[in-house]
């Protein structure tokens, strides 16, 4: 690309076809990697509390489904768009394969604003949601999980709505379930712990001791609070975090358990006591050792690559890093730990509950972490590798161990008919 582009699929697709280059990769196959399998939009009219109907637009994608089913979140968000949708699916594809899991690669998403939705609104749009894509989703088809604004309630509503549709309960039909409902111990902070296990192999690689290290967390929900309460565990230094309001910073240090009751408390966590308030880009361009952007797309940009001070970034979202971003800090030094394999935790745990439903036989919380760090940490490594074989930095590493693997699965099953 000439200039940057901050349109989520295009970068997908530019990020493609760098492996595939690298891959030296076919016409043929790449015609059918670059390019999404199924793409789904459905009208989602929802009765509303102060009467009416208003009707909603609603998104899945199926990527690519040669290594098994789809898999990937439903996002509930104002700018939810297709392109959007796309490239999520597609990274998805290449996430699977990085942590060597038997999924394919599928996204979908609610073009609303959940803030401004009651509980029941949100029960009624997501079970109409479901009947809308029932088509296409299934725990040997597609199996749907939480992402941004929705949750272990969401999928327990997704999971009763498709089970009442078929006359008997099917757990595994999307993952990250409350407990109780099939899913798995562990999986709410998978994401986090994940990150954690790339960045302690990181650290090895850089040099940098990991307790009394500097942490800054951008974004608090779920994979940010848990990505630095797991950092301040490990005795590093969490100096700032941020929310959709604002950012904090201490030099001293935020122990992030505090942090978590301060907003849970006021909404926020700009005003915790001890703490100063900081923009957004002040505090992705802070100096420290590990930056670890959990919020969404497109935070590190042609704009602010320059100014980062941090020796590694963690993505535990998806698509924070431009292109243009990735060459400033590959010149930089800067490590970046990319999203397909910084943030797997989450799809690999999702994995384990899909299998536990699957067998009908549910592991431990131990179980479950131990598997996850050896699966991590051994990606880690064969992303790394990959990295050194090729001569490129990890997320070039990381897409072509991927889409050699998904090309692979491609040739090997051929084209029907």
């Amino acid at each position: 690309m000439t200039q940057e582009t901050l349109n989520l699929y295009q970068i997908a697709q530019h990020q493609f076809d760098r492996a595939a280059d690298l891959l030296n990769l076919s016409s043929d196959l790449r015609a059918i990697l670059k390019n999404c399998k199924r793409q789904l939009i459905v009208s989602i009219p929802v009765h509303m509390d102060k009467g009416g109907v208003h009707a909603f637009e609603g998104y899945r994608v199926q990527h690519n489904i040669a290594r098994g089913p789809a898999k990937g979140g439903i996002r509930y968000h104002p700018e939810v768009h297709l392109d959007e949708i796309k490239a999520l699916a597609m990274w998805m594809t290449w996430k699977c394969a990085t942590v060597n899991i038997p999924y394919g690669g599928g996204k979908g998403g609610v073009r609303c604003n959940p803030k401004e939705l009651s509980t029941g609104e949100l029960e009624r749009l997501t079970r109409r949601f479901t009947s809308e894509i029932m088509p296409i989703i299934g725990p040997d088809r597609d199996i749907p999980a939480p992402d941004v604004y929705t949750d272990a309630q969401t999928m327990a509503w997704i999971m009763d709505t498709y089970s009442m549709t078929k006359g008997y309960s099917v757990l595994g039909v999307v993952t990250g379930k409350p407990v109780p409902l099939g899913g798995s111990v562990g999986r709410n902070t998978a994401t986090a712990r994940g990150c954690l296990y790339v960045i302690r192999e990181a650290c090895k690689k850089k040099g940098i001791e990991l307790k009394g290290a500097t942490a800054v967390v951008q974004g608090f929900g779920n994979a940010g609070s848990f990505a630095a309460l797991f950092l301040h565990q490990d005795e590093a230094r969490v100096i700032a975090l941020s929310d959709s309001a604002g950012g904090i910073f201490s030099k001293t240090g935020i122990d992030p358990s505090e942090a978590i009751k301060f907003k849970k408390r006021t909404g926020s966590l700009v005003g915790m006591p001890g703490t100063e308030k900081i923009s957004n880009q002040e505090l992705l361009t802070l100096e420290c050792d590990i930056l670890v952007p959990a919020a969404l797309e497109n935070q590190i940009t042609a704009a602010n690559a320059h100014d980062l001070r941090a020796g590694i970034v963690a993505e535990a979202a998806n698509g924070p890093t431009t292109p243009a971003a990735d060459e400033i800090l590959s010149q930089k030094g800067v490590m970046v730990l990319p999203d397909i394999l910084a943030n797997a935790g989450g799809v690999t745990v999702s994995y384990f509950e899909w299998v536990q439903d699957q067998q009908g036989f549910f592991w431990d919380e131990s179980a479950v972490a131990k598997v996850l760090e050896a699966k991590m940490t051994q990606s880690f490594h064969d992303v790394f590798n990959s990295a050194q074989t090729h001569k490129v930095d990890l997320r070039a590493g990381a897409m072509c161990l991927a889409v050699d693997r998904v090309a692979n699965a491609t040739t090997m099953r051929g084209l029907f008919p």
